[in-house]
C-alpha cells in the first residue's frame, strides 16, 4: 500500500516540501502574492518583458485571428502562419537555417536528445544540467556519462569512454549557479572526438551576445561548433514554449521523429504572435541588457560591501549558498516577512548540502530596489535566524 501521508511527513521535516503562491497581476518586480504587495527576486524574465503591454496586444490580436488554441498537433492542422513565421524569425536571431518550436523546454530536450541517440549510442553531459537534459540522457536509452561540472579534461575523459553516436549536452547558463559553460573549450573536445555538442540555452537567450542571440554568440560560436541549440520562450522573451535550431536535415529530421512534437497539440497561435513582438523587443531595445548588467554589478558590489558572499556568477542568477535545507527556508521566511521573495532552492534541484537563495534579476528592477533587498539580507543574515547561513557563506 502507499502511505503518502507519511511521504509527506517526512519530506516536510527534511524541508523538502514545495508549495504554492497565488499571483496577483502581471509580472513584475512589485506583485501582489498571497494578497500582499511583494518586491520579488525570483523570476527569469530577466528582460522584464513578461508584463509589456505591447506583448500583451498581440497576444489579444492572435487570438482574435486564430483563437486561443490551436485545435491539433502540428503535423495535423496545428502548424499555423504565426507558428512558420515565429520559427523562421527565431532561426535568424540565433543564426541557424531552421528553428522547431515546442511546448515547453523540457520537451524540446527530451524529445531531440531521444531522436538523435538511443541504445548503442552515447551521452556525455555535465552533472549539473538541467533536469531536463539529465532525465533526456536517462530516457534515450543511451550510454550515460556524466562529467564534473564545468571540468573540460573531464568530459574528455568521459568521451573517450563515448560508443556509437554521441551528444555532448550542457547548458549555456546553469540555472541554479548562474556560471556559464566553458563553451569553446568544450568545442574542442567534442571536434576531437567525433561528438556533436547540444546547448540549452534557456538562460542565455535575449540575454548574452550580440542582441541577446546567446552563449553561443557571446563566444562567437556558430552552427559548426554546436550543431544542436535549444532555447526558451519563457524566461528572456516572456511568453512561454521552446526551440531547438540547427541545419536543414537535424530540423526536418525532429519533425518527424521527436516524439514530444509529434504527440502533443501545438501552442496556440496567438503565443506565438506574442512571441513574435517580444522577439522584436528583445532585438531592438538594447537598453534592457545594459540596464540587467548595471544591476548585477550593483548588487555583487552592495554584497561585497555587507560581507555578503554571492556565488561566482556574471548572470542574471545571483546565488547565496546556504547548505542546510531547513536554514535556508528560515532565511527566506524571514526575507519574505519583510515583503521580499527570494526563493529556498533545495534538493533535489540542486545536490544535498547545496540549498542556496537563488536571487534573480529583472532589467525591470529598479537599483532602489536592489538596494533594498541587499540592507534587508544583511540584516537578516545577522539576526539569530541568519546566524548559520552567514557561518555557512
Amino acid at each position: 500500500m502507499f502511505d503518502l501521508h507519511q511521504r509527506l511527513e517526512a519530506r516536510r521535516a527534511a524541508g523538502l516540501q514545495r508549495f504554492r503562491r497565488q499571483v496577483e497581476g502581471p509580472a513584475g518586480p512589485l506583485q501582489r502574492i498571497d494578497g500582499r504587495e511583494i518586491l520579488s527576486f525570483c523570476s527569469n524574465d530577466y528582460l522584464g518583458l513578461a508584463g509589456h503591454p505591447a506583448i500583451a496586444e498581440a497576444l489579444r490580436r492572435g487570438s482574435l485571428a486564430y483563437g486561443t488554441g490551436s485545435g491539433s498537433a502540428h503535423l495535423i492542422n496545428g502548424h499555423s502562419r504565426a507558428h512558420h513565421a515565429l520559427e523562421e524569425a527565431l532561426a535568424e536571431f540565433v543564426g541557424r537555417p531552421r528553428a522547431l518550436l515546442f511546448s515547453t523546454g523540457y520537451m524540446a530536450n527530451l524529445g531531440t536528445v531521444a531522436a538523435l541517440v538511443g541504445r548503442g549510442d552515447s551521452v556525455v553531459e555535465d552533472r549539473l544540467n538541467h533536469a531536463s537534459l539529465i532525465d533526456a540522457g536517462t530516457l534515450s536509452g543511451a550510454k550515460r556519462l556524466r562529467y564534473a561540472h564545468a571540468d573540460v579534461d573531464s568530459a574528455r575523459r568521459q568521451l573517450s569512454r563515448a560508443e556509437g553516436d554521441t551528444l555532448l549536452l550542457t547548458d549555456g547558463v546553469f540555472s541554479m549557479d548562474g556560471d556559464v559553460a566553458p563553451l569553446p573549450a568544450l568545442v574542442e573536445a567534442a571536434r576531437e572526438c567525433g561528438a556533436w555538442l547540444m546547448v540549452d540555452d534557456a538562460h542565455g537567450i535575449g540575454v548574452h551576445g550580440s542582441g541577446g542571440r546567446g552563449t553561443l554568440a557571446r563566444y562567437g560560436l556558430g552552427q559548426q561548433d554546436a550543431p544542436v541549440l535549444m532555447g526558451t520562450l519563457g524566461k528572456a522573451l516572456g511568453t512561454a514554449g521552446a526551440f531547438v535550431a540547427g541545419d536543414e536535415d537535424l530540423i526536418e529530421y525532429l519533425i518527424g521523429a521527436a516524439r514530444t512534437y509529434l504527440f502533443t497539440t501545438a501552442m496556440p497561435a496567438a503565443l506565438a504572435e506574442a512571441t513574435l513582438q517580444a522577439l522584436t523587443l528583445a532585438r531592438e531595445e538594447e537598453w534592457r541588457r545594459e540596464r540587467l548588467s548595471e544591476l548585477i554589478v550593483r548588487l555583487r558590489g552592495g554584497a561585497a560591501a555587507l560581507g555578503l558572499t554571492l556565488m561566482p556568477s556574471d548572470t542574471p542568477i545571483q546565488p547565496i549558498l546556504i547548505g542546510d535545507s531547513a536554514q535556508a527556508l528560515a532565511v527566506a521566511d524571514a526575507l519574505w516577512a519583510q515583503g521580499i521573495l527570494v526563493p529556498a532552492i533545495r534538493p533535489p534541484t540542486v545536490a544535498e548540502g547545496q540549498a542556496r537563495l537563488r536571487i534573480t534579476l529583472s532589467a525591470a528592477h529598479e537599483p532602489e530596489q536592489v538596494d533594498r533587498l541587499l540592507e534587508t539580507l544583511a540584516a537578516v543574515l545577522a539576526s539569530p535566524v541568519g546566524s548559520v547561513a552567514a557561518d555557512a557563506t
